[in-house]
Formats: structure tokens, sequence, C-alpha cells
């Protein structure tokens, strides 16, 4: 008697089952996957996340790494997410940024390309008139959105186009237009020009100094402003050195207005010597008829620059 012995088969060990992989088409942040095994669709979003970012202004290019921004992604979420998903399928890729290093580094940019306005300065006399230095814009890195820009550039992992660095113009306070009044004395002619800026205002005719004590010549400014000023007896002046104080009033020699500059022992200020106006007869100072000091003290401010030439 014979017993037939039949073959059933045996189940094929896990090691020859056909491999897993993701669906046709699939793509996770715009990362072809499709057709991978996990390790290797792993890889390669791996290596487009980690591609550095392109940043840019004028004719500068340079690149910073993700890593260095603080930037991690959820790589491993998406490719299980991929394995699961049909035929395809757009597979988000989660990104984690850490603000606080990307407002550092944006921080350090605005350190290495912002730099400040450069106001006008008046810097002499030419035909007559103030001469200014030139006013320059400044710049200044917008902070808020050159953040907003790396952080969506982090995101876009397949395709990160260049970021061009977000910047504003900062305009100088002070432009010659808008610089406001300037004092030219004419030491030589004795006249008084006062600017709006490169704007002739007015002219007065006024005295200056004496051969023997003359008015400065160069750059100076206002350096104080006082109304029905006292009159006190320079210090040390041989001229004076009998002199009393005279309070305000009609006999005063200051008139009512006293604009002192920075050049010690001289202002401008007016004077119930009227007959002295045209001609070098003060002790230095500048003499202007009492309502024409009043007038002038009302246009300028202490830090009103006072330039006085020769002629």
């Amino acid at each position: 008697m014979f017993v037939a012995v039949v073959s059933l088969g045996v189940a094929a060990p896990d090691a020859a089952r056909k491999p897993v992989v993701i669906a046709p088409g699939v793509t996770i942040a715009g990362v072809p996957v499709g057709g991978k095994m996990s390790e290797a669709a792993r890889t390669r979003v791996e290596a487009a996340f980690g591609r550095p970012l392109r940043l840019q202004f004028r004719d500068k290019r340079w690149r910073i790494s993700p890593r260095y921004l603080g930037a991690s992604a959820g790589i491993d979420s998406a490719v299980a997410s991929a394995l699961l998903a049909p035929p395809r399928t757009q597979v988000r890729l989660r990104v984690s940024s850490a603000q606080p290093r990307i407002r550092r580094y944006v921080n350090r940019l605005d350190r290495l390309f912002s730099y400040e306005p450069v106001n006008a300065q008046v810097v002499g006399v030419a035909g007559g008139r103030p001469q200014f230095t030139e006013a320059k814009t400044g710049l200044t890195v917008e902070k808020d959105g050159m953040a907003k820009a790396i952080t969506r550039a982090l995101a876009s992992t397949n395709r990160r186009r260049p970021i061009e660095l977000i910047v504003s113009s900062v305009e100088p306070r002070v432009t010659p237009a808008n610089y406001g009044p300037v004092v030219i004395i004419h030491r030589g002619s004795n006249r008084l020009s006062l600017f709006d800026g490169p704007t002739l205002v007015r002219r007065f005719g006024v005295a200056t100094g004496s051969s023997e004590y003359p008015t400065p010549l160069g750059n100076h400014s206002i350096a104080t402003k006082q109304m029905n000023p006292w009159w006190v007896p320079p210090p040390d002046s041989e001229w004076a050195k009998d002199a009393k104080p005279i309070p305000p009033g009609p006999g005063n020699p200051l008139g009512t207005r006293w604009m002192g500059l920075s050049a010690p022992l001289v202002g401008i200020h007016g004077t119930p010597d009227a007959a002295s106006i045209g001609y070098s007869a003060s002790h230095g100072c500048i003499r202007m008829r009492v309502p024409e000091a009043e007038w002038l003290f009302e246009q300028v401010n202490v830090g009103t620059p006072v330039l006085i030439v020769p002629a």
C-alpha cells in the first residue's frame, strides 16, 4: 500500500517579500519620492531640506544653512505618510524654525548692511552764500520682513529661490533745503546776511570790531540768547577795567537782545549807538539797530551757524 504525499507548499520568508515602495508620483514638500523605499526617500528629502539658503543684496551673494538657523523638519513622519499615500499625493513636510536664532541672524545682517543717514552741514561761504556738505541717505534692513522671508524659504524645501535682502531707505533729517537759519557776517563790508538754508532772507548793515579789537573770523555758532540782557564788563579787558555792570534799559550798550557766539566774549546785539552801524567800531561784537536785532533774535536758535568772513 502506497501513501501519496502531497506537497502543500511553504510560505516565503519575510526577507523574500517584495519591498514596500512609495506609490508613483508622490512628493514630499515638492520632492519626488515615488517608487522609492523609505530610506531612499528619507535621504532625498533630507538632502533637499539641508540645502543652504541663498541670499543676495546688490552684487553680494552668500549662503546660510538651515541647521545654523536652528530649523528642523519632520522627515520621518512625512515618509511614513508617503508610504501610505495613493499615487500623485503631495505630502506636506512640517518644518520647525527657531525664531530666536533667525532673529539673531537678521540682526547680524542689519549690523552688516545698515548705515546711518548723513545730515548736511555748513562748511563755509562761497559767493556770499553758505556752502553745505552733501546729505546722504541711509539704509536699514527690514527685520520683520527678512525674518518672514527666511522662515518661508525654510519651508520651501524643493524650490529655494534666492532671498533678496529686504531694506528701506532712511532719509537724512537735515538737508541744505531744510537746514534752517544761517548767519553770514561780512566783516570788511559790515554786512550781516540771514539765510534759510541756501536762500537769502534778509541783509542788514552792522558794526564790527575795530582794528584793535577785530571780530574773529571763522565758523562759529550762537551759544546763548538773552532778552533784555545785563552788560557785564569783560574780565581782563583793559578798556573796561573801571566799568560797572549796566542793567537792562535805554542806556544798555547791548540794546534789548544778546545772541552770544561760541567765540569767547563775542556776540550779536542791538546798540543804542546807531551811528556806528556801517563801521568797524566795536570791541569785537556785531552791533545791529535795536529793532533789527529784535527781529533777528526771533529767527535764529541756539546752535545756528554764524560764519564770519573777511570781505
